[in-house]
């Protein structure tokens, strides 16, 4: 791993903030680009890499720290700073969606089964809405009351849009707000259209990933759901490079 990571990643004369040649050494060891005139560390910057390259690979801190012979706290924070950057690039990213929507609720964390809409205890409410060939977007909610969910929706959506929920009674007046269609499982089956398949599915890749964490305190709980909004969303994409334009060369804090 650390020589594949070393071939790959160390950026040598190439400067990281402007892709351009032209890095020369300084007398405190640190390097120089003659066109951005960038400074730093080339040996801080590739342990950063490597370190973002286990974050990318979804790899645990602890088996990190491990293998990169680093202390595990230096990981952690790292960890914890990538999903910093990653929340705060999904709010500068984030846009009014519109046109096919699909919209529910999920619950995270937490021992005991809660019921819905009476808030599902020591749960985490996670409400979504997913663009038919579009992206998701997510945010915790306080519970899945009309008013919360509604307030969500005028927020993050556009007025006309076509919705698809399940038959909770919290989306009644989505009606008034455009086109509803509302998705009975125990009656009918899913057709081309009529279905809430896509934010079903955007459910099962986060809490696939959330099984591999224990004991995610409420006050971090924001940070690793927008972590799962980001993988979701650019799935298809380089994410590593994104990860290294998000993290360390814009560092989105």
């Amino acid at each position: 791993m650390k020589r594949v990571l070393s071939d790959m990643y160390f950026l040598g004369r190439k400067c990281i903030f402007c892709k351009k040649y032209g890095l020369y050494k300084l007398k405190d060891k640190r390097v120089k680009c003659k066109h951005c005139k960038k400074k730093y560390s080339s040996s801080k910057l590739k342990r950063d890499l490597q370190i973002l390259y286990y974050f990318y690979l979804e790899i645990s801190a602890r088996r990190a720290a491990n293998e990169l012979n680093l202390d595990y706290g230096v990981i952690h924070r790292k960890f914890m700073h990538f999903r910093k950057c990653i929340s705060n690039y999904c709010q500068l990213e984030a846009r009014k969606l519109y046109g096919e929507l699909e919209l529910d609720e999920s619950y995270f964390g937490g021992k005991r089964k809660g019921n819905r809409g009476r808030g599902a205890k020591n749960k985490t409410i996670v409400f979504g809405i997913l663009e038919r060939k579009g992206k998701v977007h997510t945010v915790i909610v306080q519970d899945v009351s009309a008013d919360t969910l509604m307030n969500e929706i005028k927020n993050k959506t556009k007025k006309g849009s076509v919705f698809y929920t399940d038959g909770w009674k919290s989306y009644a007046s989505l009606e008034q707000y455009g086109k509803h269609n509302i998705i009975d499982h125990d009656k009918e089956l899913v057709n081309n259209r009529n279905h809430i398949n896509g934010i079903e599915g955007f459910w099962s890749f986060a809490k696939e990933r959330f099984h591999k964490y224990h004991g995610i305190s409420k006050t971090n709980y924001p940070l690793y759901i927008k972590e799962m909004e980001f993988r979701f969303n650019h799935r298809n994409e380089n994410v590593y490079n994104l990860l290294i334009d998000i993290c360390i060369v814009r560092r989105v804090v």
